[in-house]
């Protein structure tokens, strides 16, 4: 059992107490109820199964790694599991918590449209039909994505093609109150021609057709991956640390 300054129950309250963050917006998904609380400095909430990270959190990261450890010990949660918490060190995340898979990464978001990218007239939206290629392509040129044809989470997919052949693809995973870039990918051999820049581009653009903020998830390491997405305007920066309980 944890200590909470403040039980939390559902998304309205969540969000207010987060103060409507892009990443609550983001992992809080319309129309599914969360519960959580607010604790020095901390928001945190848990997801029903099927929205992906089973706990997330904002703000003070020793205040939200005390109550995750905390719904560990009380066997809320447990293997297998993933949290995504405010940036941590490794040190006091293994300390605290029996940590299967530790992952740094920036949630990135925009809240106006790119500038127009050279080829990005060539993205374009795709069918069931191309799930084999999406398949091949992303096995590939990006294995370690959590984003893959068939996957629930995804609302659609875009690409590039090359004639017959697709390029370069992303995933559409928006859920909550803003867009949500997922999985974008340049095939090895077109890499450096600025299709990923037009991907990105052409993509974010898209969904300000719907949203009033567009978001992505990047790895904290892929420096030319973040240059370039601060070059198209993604310059607002949560970052984070996930954890794979074991």
């Amino acid at each position: 059992m944890i200590t909470t300054d403040q039980v939390l129950v559902g998304r309205d309250a969540l969000l207010a107490a987060a103060g409507h963050h892009p990443y609550a917006r983001h992992a809080l998904w319309r129309g599914h109820e969360a519960r959580g609380w607010r604790r020095d400095g901390a928001v945190g909430w848990l997801l029903p199964p099927g929205q992906g990270p089973a706990a997330g959190a904002l703000g003070a990261a020793g205040a939200a790694l005390d109550a995750c450890a905390g719904l560990v010990a009380d066997g809320t949660l447990g293997a297998g599991q993933w949290l995504h918490l405010p940036r941590t060190a490794a040190e006091e995340l293994t300390g605290r918590l029996t940590v299967a898979r530790l992952d740094e990464w920036d949630f990135l978001w925009t809240t106006n449209p790119p500038p127009r990218q050279p080829e990005e007239e060539r993205v374009v939206r795709l069918t069931e039909a191309d799930h084999p290629a999406l398949a091949a392509l992303i096995e590939e040129s990006f294995p370690a994505t959590t984003s893959r044809p068939g996957d629930p989470r995804v609302v659609g997919w875009y690409g590039i093609r090359d004639g017959g052949r697709l390029v370069a693809c992303g995933a559409d995973r928006s859920r909550g109150d803003i867009g949500f870039l997922a999985g974008l990918t340049v095939a090895p051999d077109r890499r450096g021609g600025g299709l990923g820049a037009a991907l990105t581009a052409g993509m974010t653009r898209a969904l300000f057709a719907r949203y009033d903020h567009v978001a992505l998830g990047v790895f904290t390491d892929n420096l030319g991956a973040i240059r370039l997405y601060r070059r198209l305007g993604y310059t607002g920066t949560e970052p984070r640390s996930s954890v794979h309980l074991g």
